[in-house]
């Protein structure tokens, strides 16, 4: 190689926050760029677009997620010389291509659903616009952010709805990834939870972070009394203490003991919890602490939440299922180009044609549509063109970068409002857990 960044393997990695995302891809992505490199179509002017021929078993509608991380990561797309080294010392790619990636820098377009959105198959959650050399390299970059987040965050969804207003607590760091675990609590704020256990995560994002105590801090002490005197003493009595490291209903009478009428909540973790929570409050309101909530934890998931509809209780702490995607640990996006400049200048359509994997050509946009009422009735995708508002209907795609600038970042409030307003206009058979059609149907509309 005859060209190198100035620069040092020591000043690329200052630091983790500032440190490049170029490599996080896959090889393939580099050799098809220098192939198109040699044929002189790298420069042709392509359109890429991430969707889902389908959504997972059982699902009536997906949520977008993960759109702030992947603009910010775009953001740190850039091959310095640490990326540099790599590629060349494994022979990744030749001398041409490396001095074109040293200058790499994604200057194209990027249109999006906003995050917390929901969608359903064939949606165009994100459309890449760019030459086929930019934008190609962004494929796995994009769907390794939003496949992950925008799983959990459905789980997510289904789970905050079917708990119907009460809490939902995210506590699954110690069932994924380290970093992962700081993505998933982040989709699962998108999509309604409260709060989060992970404080990497509540750092990060500012999500309210919370935790008291687990089984270990009860069994370190001589008797439970003990250990429930140390947490209150140290927490306070508006702490939650976890009664059923022993006999559920005696750890209940030793909590009200220890902390009074002011016990901020009890944590069940164990056995049948529906019998339990119900056996539990009444001994509560027997023992006159009618204000100190139930919490209950337990590898619950959103059928799990939903038999629990007439149970006495007032939160739940959820983990692996969650930040496994309930059985659907990824949203199934595929990025796939759709448009390519053709002889004369126009952008031409293009489509994969193989079984069970066909994509549809074509540059797209799309609008929710919607009755008098507000209630969602179909997405409506149009291919060359924009569909048409009949007045009722509320356009999807927003703009997330321009010429290369991500210009659609948000604070993740305005993801978590946009999630409730999205969910809240779809009919209600898109809250069933059984399964059934996706919530609206697809409808495309072609003008090329």
């Amino acid at each position: 190689m005859t060209h190198r960044r100035a620069g040092t393997r020591a000043q690329a990695h200052t630091s983790a926050a500032v440190a490049s995302t170029a490599l996080l891809t896959d090889h393939y992505e580099l050799t098809m760029v220098e192939a198109a490199l040699r044929s002189g179509a790298a420069s042709r002017r392509c359109v890429f677009e991430v969707f889902a021929r389908r959504l997972p078993d059982g699902r009536r509608y997906g949520v977008v997620a993960g759109v702030g991380r992947f603009l910010e990561s775009l953001r740190r797309f850039a091959f310095e010389d640490d990326e540099l080294m790599a590629l060349e010392d494994a022979k990744v790619v030749d001398d041409e291509t490396l001095r074109w990636l040293s200058g790499y820098r994604f200057g194209g377009d990027v249109w999006g659903y906003g995050e917390g959105e929901s969608f359903v198959p064939g949606s165009p959650i994100l459309v890449v616009e760019g030459t086929f050399a930019e934008a190609v390299l962004l494929e796995t970059l994009a769907l390794s952010i939003l496949n992950h987040d925008s799983a959990i965050a459905a789980a997510a969804s289904r789970m905050t709805s079917a708990a119907h207003g009460r809490p939902c607590l995210e506590m699954g760091s110690r069932r994924t990834h380290e970093e992962s675990a700081v993505a998933a609590a982040r989709a699962a704020y998108v999509a309604g939870f409260v709060g989060t256990s992970n404080l990497e995560a509540g750092r990060r994002y500012q999500i309210p972070t919370i935790g008291t105590a687990a089984h270990a801090f009860t069994l370190l002490h001589d008797d439970e009394r003990t250990a429930f005197a140390a947490q209150v003493d140290s927490l306070g009595a508006g702490t939650t203490l976890l009664v059923d490291t022993y006999d559920v209903m005696q750890g209940v009478r030793t909590a009200v003991e220890v902390a009074g009428p002011g016990l901020g909540g009890v944590r069940l973790d164990s056995g049948d919890l529906l019998e339990q929570a119900i056996a539990v409050r009444a001994l509560l309101d027997e023992l006159g602490n009618h204000t100190t909530r139930i919490v209950v934890t337990s590898d619950l998931d959103e059928h799990a939440i939903a038999a629990l509809a007439a149970a006495p209780v007032d939160s739940y702490g959820i983990g692996t299922s969650l930040v496994t995607g309930s059985g659907a640990p990824t949203a199934g996006f595929v990025y796939k180009l759709v448009a390519r400049e053709g002889a004369d200048g126009s952008l031409v359509g293009v489509a994969k044609k193989s079984r069970d994997k066909t994509s549809i050509g074509g540059r797209k946009w799309a609008l929710r549509r919607r009755g008098t009422d507000g209630v969602a009735q179909a997405e409506v995708i149009g291919i060359g063109h924009e569909p048409v508002d009949d007045g009722d209907d509320r356009m999807l795609l927003r703009r997330l970068v321009e010429r290369g600038e991500p210009v659609g970042a948000e604070a993740l409030s305005d993801a978590r409002d946009r999630h409730a307003a999205s969910l809240a206009e779809l009919p209600a058979t898109a809250r069933q857990l059984s399964r059934g059609e996706p919530a609206i149907p697809t409808l495309l509309e072609q003008r090329y």
